[in-house]
């Protein structure tokens, strides 16, 4: 936690709420808050770790992650940011799911949650992605890089996994760690990926307009591989998102269903759907945004510069 003094008791209940655990404890890293969060944490019964110096090459979380991996002994890692909020069973039904599937690492992508008009018109893009963009029972079937999906809001991996790939230094410098992380553990042998994890576990990643901005521009640079990339991505958005409002009612009504879908799978509004070009507009903007900001050098989170 870095000056998340709204987010420590909210977080910290729910998780010490956990039910069906045999035995688990709870560490959470203060990263040089310079506000209430250590005092805060210290109200409730968790292991408190302060966070050393930031290192040459890593990244904030990154190096955060590092040295609460490396401070207990658990068979299973879980890791989970500080505006998540779990249900009592969230962490055993997400293990047992994991178990299930025989996978290493599971990534329950939690239910979005959204105040303002701009977080409702964009954050349900995120489920909508990987849903109607990855195929994932066949990635389920034959895991590879490029159809692992993961969000690092709620993280669990088996550490004897985590431990065969140096667990984050493997990504100390990727700005979009938990996909990097997955695609690491993929590449390894592991076998995971992402799961519907709505009904267990919720977010609101940003309070309001300015902290999305600034929270996607930190990395949407990053999030399509290069600059070619991002131009490519770029237009099929448009052509997904734009160009069928001119061109065909039948590419529009497939969009917009591919939306409705997501919403109901993932517990989300689906009438924000029907504003689907207005959210891909403020995608190509923050996609334009975060590179312009990127090429000044103007990328910052959390106070520290992202090179």
């Amino acid at each position: 936690m870095r000056d998340e003094e709204r987010n420590v008791e909210a977080c910290l209940t729910s998780v010490l709420a956990a039910t069906k655990l045999e035995n688990f404890k709870v560490y959470v890293l203060d990263d040089a808050s310079s506000d209430h969060t250590a005092d805060l944490i210290k109200e409730f019964p968790v292991t408190l770790l302060k966070g050393s110096e930031l290192p040459d090459e890593w990244l904030g979380k990154n190096w955060a992650c590092s040295q609460l991996a490396s401070a207990g002994n658990g068979e299973y890692l879980v890791f989970i940011d500080a505006d998540v909020r779990l249900k009592p069973a969230a962490i055993c039904a997400a293990i047992t799911k994991m178990n299930s599937l025989g996978w290493d690492f599971i990534s329950p992508y939690p239910k979005q949650l959204a105040g303002t008009l701009f977080e409702k018109l964009f954050q349900p893009l995120l489920q909508w992605s990987w849903i109607a963009s990855v195929p994932l029972r066949l990635a389920e079937k034959f895991p590879n890089r490029a159809m692992t999906i993961a969000n690092g809001q709620f993280f669990i991996v088996k550490r004897s996994a985590y431990q065969k790939i140096n667990g984050h230094s493997k990504v100390k410098d990727e700005v979009i760690e938990d996909l990097e992380l997955a695609r690491a553990l993929v590449t390894s042998g592991a076998r995971g990926g992402v799961a519907d994890g709505s009904l267990i576990a919720q977010c609101r990643m940003y309070q309001s307009r300015e902290e999305l901005i600034s929270g996607y521009t930190k990395s949407l640079w990053k999030a399509f591989g290069s600059g070619n990339g991002a131009i490519i991505a770029a237009f099929l958005f448009f052509e997904v998102g734009i160009s069928p409002i001119l061109t065909s009612s039948l590419c529009v009504t497939l969009i917009l269903l591919s939306r409705f879908i997501a919403a109901l799978r993932t517990g989300s509004n689906p009438l924000y759907g029907l504003l689907h070009p207005i959210s891909i507009l403020i995608l190509l903007y923050l996609m334009a945004l975060s590179w312009y900001r990127k090429y000044r050098g103007e990328l910052r989170w959390r106070g520290r510069v992202i090179n």
